[in-house]
């Protein structure tokens, strides 16, 4: 019985990591969505993921970011691109960062991508890339920059969407006492 239980669990979370994604732009902020980004932000970083944050989170260390980013979106100064299931649920994320510098306008920042666990491996993450893409040439964009922590192979999945990396420090990042990670900085340009 538990190996059928155990094969049932495998294969669903095979279904779900190739489940197709819906991408929408800045959707409704409800205090519902905010809290599934928290969790899913929480997730994340609990698995692993380099988010900017190190070791284990828990929800309450994390809203306080998100809210930062609710009032980015409010402000104007960030666009939100989620990917959400069938069900509706939130289960990936990029922001768009707008540059107020008059020499920077043409390009923006990609920050906080973000796939739920369950997800990775089933090819959501290029296409939440793409998405991003299309979303900042829409926008009038020209380019996109992003920063990964060094140390996770990052900067291979972002080169081989065709992000190319244009700087890296070196120990730029301190994730624990001891333990130093290149900060790398990856250039997309849009035409």
């Amino acid at each position: 019985m538990e190996r059928i239980s155990q094969e049932s669990q495998e294969g669903q979370a095979s279904q779900e990591r190739h489940e197709r994604l819906t991408f929408r732009l800045d959707p409704e902020l409800t205090p519902a969505f905010l809290d599934e980004l928290t969790r899913l932000w929480a997730d994340v970083s609990n698995a692993g993921g380099a988010i900017g944050f190190a070791g284990t989170v828990t929800y309450e260390e994390v809203r306080p970011e998100t809210d930062r980013y609710a009032e980015s979106l409010a402000a104007g100064r960030h666009r939100l691109l989620a990917g959400l299931d069938a069900a509706g649920r939130l289960r990936a994320t990029a922001f768009l960062g707008f540059n107020t510098h008059r020499l920077q306008g043409h390009w923006a920042w990609l920050t906080t991508v973000m796939i739920d666990p369950s997800l990775q491996r089933g090819g959501h993450g290029r296409a939440l890339l793409d998405a991003a893409e299309e979303h900042a040439r829409a926008l009038g964009l020209e380019a996109l920059k992003l920063t990964c922590r060094g140390g996770l192979g990052l900067e291979h999945f972002y080169a081989s969407c065709g992000y190319k990396e244009v700087g890296r420090v070196p120990g730029g990042l301190r994730v624990s006492a001891d333990d130093y990670r290149d900060d790398i900085m990856m250039w997309l340009p849009l035409h």
